[in-house]
């Protein structure tokens, strides 16, 4: 094999991607050769291109998230390829999205900062679920009585939802203000509802957006703003760049 030839470079990494089944970083990409063999990165970049542009026009797309690159079979076929498994789709409750979309995009937050957005008292088991995804975090605490954690989400998370970076979070606009519950001192720990299915790729992976638009469908006539959270102190938000850390 020429791996001086970029066309035939880009078969040998459709090669690894397709057997890793998981993303692959540049870095790791160059590892995978011997000293005396291996390309420049510049020389990996034009081989992915290459790579991506011949998977126009198939189901399946190079796509590149917070850990790297992955083949994966396009969203829109994801209806007719989840038929290839007989159980059921796993579902979201409505309290799980709306906090998981609280720290996304006001990260990092302390449950109490949820709380006190939804209205409600958050379920120790939907944090533990968010935890055992890999989706969420502990980044530091506020210096504050109590110390509450505070959570931000993870490289995993960005990765299942098809991101690069919290840079591709679709707008804040697209979520619905979350309007306070009648009794403030509820736990929300309801069932997930029936026609909430998570909607991805064979692999697991899943679009942001169609889950915040379910999400939006499903709170018609809020009222409250995200802007009613107060901003995480200075000294939070020095401790977390707006880029992915590895979980």
């Amino acid at each position: 094999m020429n791996l001086n030839d970029p066309a035939e470079l880009a078969v040998l990494l459709e090669a690894w991607l397709l057997a890793a089944g998981r993303p692959l970083s540049l870095e790791h990409l160059g590892e995978l050769f011997e000293e005396a063999e291996r390309p420049e990165p510049a020389r990996l970049r034009d081989a992915l291109a290459i790579l991506a542009g011949s998977c126009r026009g198939r189901a399946f797309e190079l796509k590149e998230v917070a850990s790297g690159y992955r083949l994966q079979v396009r969203e829109r076929f994801a209806p007719w390829v989840g038929r290839l498994w007989e159980e059921r789709p796993q579902r979201y409750s409505r309290a799980l999205l709306e906090t998981l979309a609280l720290i996304a995009y006001r990260q990092p937050i302390s449950r109490g900062e949820i709380e006190e957005v939804r209205g409600v008292a958050v379920s120790s088991s939907i944090i533990k679920t968010l935890q055992e995804r890999e989706w969420i975090r502990v980044v530091g605490y506020r210096e504050v009585p109590g110390r509450p954690a505070l959570f931000a989400t993870t490289r995993a998370f960005l990765d299942h939802f098809n991101l690069k970076s919290l840079d591709e979070l679709p707008p804040m606009a697209v979520l619905r203000s979350l309007e306070p519950g009648p009794d403030a001192t509820a736990v929300d720990d309801e069932p997930s509802p029936a026609g909430l299915p998570v909607r991805g790729d064979p692999a697991g992976q899943t679009s942001f957006r169609s889950l915040l638009a379910e999400l939006d469908a499903m709170e018609q006539g809020l009222k409250s703003d995200f802007d009613d959270l107060p901003e995480a102190d200075a000294a939070g938000d020095a401790g977390l760049e707006r880029t992915a850390d590895d979980s």
